[in-house]
């Protein structure tokens, strides 16, 4: 049995009898005004952070969700998007399937303003969506592409890159290893399809999204997510995983690198403001500016003195300096 065989397999088992805390999920639903959410969804809602960003949902975007779980996310999206066939979900799973579109049947019968027309399941996987080229506002995944090896994430990453339209966005959330993952963790098929064992570092995550071609990364999100003990997992030490939450764009990636937010920011302390003609950067006296790492490393090359980088907070929300 391969991995991914394996991981069709517990997502079936999950699917038929809810598995509470097969993924531990480190923060509560997003709540909305409005929302509610059936029990039987959070008890499915197999991720490890969230991609819904409501500051990413305006304009009614047509979205794209992976792996459609007990479909809290794609009732979420729908929140924003109340149009039919606004939320397209896509499982290669059919008993996850049949439990999403019974799970929003209910949520219908709770929501008001919510129709199950707004949400289209559909078969499929990651690596040949169902969708024509450019032709999807926002693709969404939680929890699912750290399954993959990475010839597979790949391939993944690819087609999403290939349905989004220009300038669209990726929303991804998966754990990520403070530390390489140790060979035999990676080799275990069912930690792999139980989010564990197939986590990358943050290195490796962010270039694995710069390689396919996004210019433009942002982390809406990093917290603690799971820790993999000395005795359960058979480690010389523990290892702790994060969950990461980004928004990639697709546009293209600058002759110089690509923007990566991790939410430092800029204080200048020169006496004059400073204009980057080519690249449009305004540094005023003492008003703090968000600057990408790119920019932040060459703002404390060419100001050693007069420019304070902050930490990286691994939140940012836009209004940024690129």
């Amino acid at each position: 049995m391969t991995y991914l065989e394996t991981a069709a397999q517990v997502y079936a088992e999950a699917a038929e009898v809810p598995q509470v805390g097969l993924c531990c999920v480190s923060s509560p639903p997003l709540q909305l005004p409005g929302l509610n959410i059936p029990p039987i969804m959070q008890e499915m809602n197999y991720g490890c952070g969230s991609t819904v960003h409501p500051a990413e949902l305006f304009g009614e975007p047509t979205v794209l969700y992976i792996g459609v779980g007990g479909g809290l996310e794609a009732l979420q999206f729908a929140y924003f998007c109340r149009q039919p066939s606004a939320v397209l979900a896509v499982d290669p799973v059919a008993k996850m399937r049949e439990a999403a579109t019974r799970n929003l049947q209910l949520a219908a019968l709770e929501n008001d303003w919510f129709d199950p027309s707004f949400v289209e399941i559909l078969a499929g996987d990651a690596f040949t969506l169902p969708m024509p080229d450019a032709s999807v506002d926002l693709v969404a995944q939680n929890c699912l592409f750290n399954i993959f090896e990475p010839s597979d994430l790949q391939r993944a990453l690819s087609e999403a890159y290939r349905v989004l339209k220009p300038g669209g966005r990726l929303i991804m959330s998966d754990p990520i290893a403070t530390r390489p993952m140790p060979l035999h963790l990676q080799k275990d098929e069912r930690l792999r399809a139980l989010c564990l064992s197939g986590a990358l570092s943050y290195e490796d995550y962010i270039q694995h999204l710069i390689a396919i071609g996004f210019g433009q990364i942002e982390i809406r999100a990093r917290r603690p997510y799971r820790l993999l003990d000395v005795h359960d997992y058979s480690l010389d030490m523990p290892l702790l995983l994060d969950s990461i939450d980004t928004v990639s764009f697709k546009q293209p990636v600058p002759e110089d690198g690509a923007c990566v937010f991790t939410g430092k920011t800029a204080i200048y302390s020169g006496s004059e403001p400073w204009l980057d003609d080519h690249a449009g950067h305004l540094l005023r006296r003492g008003v703090p500016l968000a600057v990408c790492d790119k920019t932040a490393a060459k703002f404390t090359q060419k100001f050693p003195e007069d420019v304070i980088i902050t930490d990286s907070t691994w939140h940012y929300s836009g209004d940024g300096c690129c």
